[in-house]
């Protein structure tokens, strides 16, 4: 994959640039990857980055949803760097690639909460 800011587009970037860039701890460890990422419909902001984490050969991985502002794109590394250590995500809210959590706003207060975080909406 291509480093998602290679190129100089300003400061914006294309969905399919974000999806498969890799997820560092602040120690340089790799969590995994961004599967996906989830925005809000009426301000069009990105809430969430689902991180693909776990597993091997990717299979058994499990999905965990990151509050956006807990990511900082890190140039040097070529993917994002969250404040988190690997054992965090052993009690995260998670879920199976094939299942979609409801993402409303009981689920966005638990997910923010687990991480410390005051949840905006």
């Amino acid at each position: 994959m291509t480093d998602a800011v290679t190129e100089n587009h300003g400061d914006l970037i294309a969905s399919d640039r974000v999806e498969g860039t890799a997820v560092y701890n602040r120690a340089g460890e790799r969590l995994g990857r961004i599967s996906n990422f989830m925005v809000d419909k009426r301000s069009g902001q990105a809430r969430y980055a689902v991180l693909s984490f776990g597993g091997f050969l990717g299979m058994g991985h499990d999905h965990y949803p990151l509050p956006w502002s807990m990511l900082h794109y890190d140039t040097d590394k070529g993917g994002y760097v969250v404040d988190l250590a690997k054992d965090i995500l052993e009690d995260a809210p998670r879920h199976l690639p094939d299942e979609r959590p409801d993402y409303n706003d009981t689920y966005g207060r638990s997910v923010f909460q687990y991480y410390g975080l005051i949840y905006p909406w």
